[in-house]
């Protein structure tokens, strides 16, 4: 948990590496163990998922663990009903994900309880979550704002349209050597310092840097994720740079699934994505509880990680 953090009140339950500080929480006529998520309990997250038809597979979920901390909600009998987890970033600021509450929970008020949860361990902290229509009401409750709408596209890649050039620009395979120009420019798109993130996501995939006039501007990464490979982190300083490092990326990937979650407003990357094969599958809403620390102009976000990493 967040240094100086305190976990909710409760009794101490038993489970599945049960610890003195987990939780039981009476939700009408039976107890749910609240215990905090390790990799030894990752199989009930994947069960979680699964119910709610998240693509994530065991390595996805194995990845999310170890970059946050979270909760895991038992029934009386060992079956996961609920999760959430806060993911770290600098130390002022957090993104809030894997909140995954069927509804036999959400009724019963314990999505509301595990959301307080994790907002009680980032006390302190600036925090950001991407919501789905089912829990979008909920944020809005417990104070979250609307940042704006994340479109996610994918599918089978098909013929990739042939973008305009970018006189000056250079877009290049990423190096070790690049890693700290990628961290200050997601640290200024961002809005927060993901340094420890992001070198994981480089470890788990690669991707591409673009250089203008031999500085960077604009950075993409792509790793394996769900039923595919995911684009994101994607950094750039216009429209154009992000569709021409989406296209390099998308080279040679003909027949295979991609996905891409843009928080992106203007239309010519989505639009470059739908005729490349990646339609639109859904929308989630950005929200915040601070400031609204994302850029808007100059270096900004154009695809996330994920959903819960941003």
């Amino acid at each position: 948990m967040s240094e100086g953090a305190g976990r909710p009140e409760g009794r101490a339950g038993q489970g599945p590496d049960a610890a003195s500080n987990d939780q039981v929480l009476q939700l009408d006529s039976f107890e749910v163990q609240v215990v905090p998520i390790t990799q030894q309990l990752r199989p009930f997250l994947h069960e979680l998922t699964v119910s709610v038809r998240w693509p994530h597979r065991d390595s996805d979920l194995d990845f999310l663990i170890r970059q946050g901390e979270g909760y895991l909600a038992l029934d009386e009998i060992g079956r996961p009903v609920g999760s959430a987890m806060h993911f770290p970033m600098g130390k002022d600021f957090a993104l809030l994900g894997m909140m995954v509450t069927p509804p036999r929970l959400q009724a019963r008020g314990g999505g509301r309880f595990l959301l307080r949860t994790i907002m009680r361990d980032c006390a302190g902290r600036d925090m950001r979550l991407n919501a789905t229509r089912s829990g979008y009401r909920l944020y809005r409750e417990e104070g979250f704002l609307d940042v704006g709408k994340v479109w996610q596209h994918q599918g089978l890649v098909g013929e990739v349209p042939v973008p305009d050039p970018l006189p000056g620009v250079e877009i290049r395979q990423i190096t070790p050597q690049d890693r700290a120009a990628i961290e200050a420019m997601d640290a200024y798109a961002y809005g927060a310092d993901r340094g420890p993130i992001l070198a994981a996501l480089m470890q788990a995939g690669h991707g591409l840097i673009a250089l203008c006039a031999g500085q960077p501007c604009g950075f993409a990464l792509v790793r394996q994720f769900g039923k595919g490979q995911v684009i994101g982190p994607l950094v750039a300083e216009d429209e154009r740079m992000a569709v021409a490092m989406t296209a390099r990326l998308l080279d040679g990937a003909r027949g295979s699934f991609m996905r891409m979650d843009t928080p992106f407003p203007g239309t010519e990357l989505r639009a470059f994505l739908t005729a490349s094969g990646m339609t639109q599958f859904d929308t989630v809403t950005e929200m915040r509880v601070g400031p609204q620390r994302r850029a808007e102009t100059g270096l900004v976000t154009f695809a996330l990680a994920a959903h819960s990493l941003g």
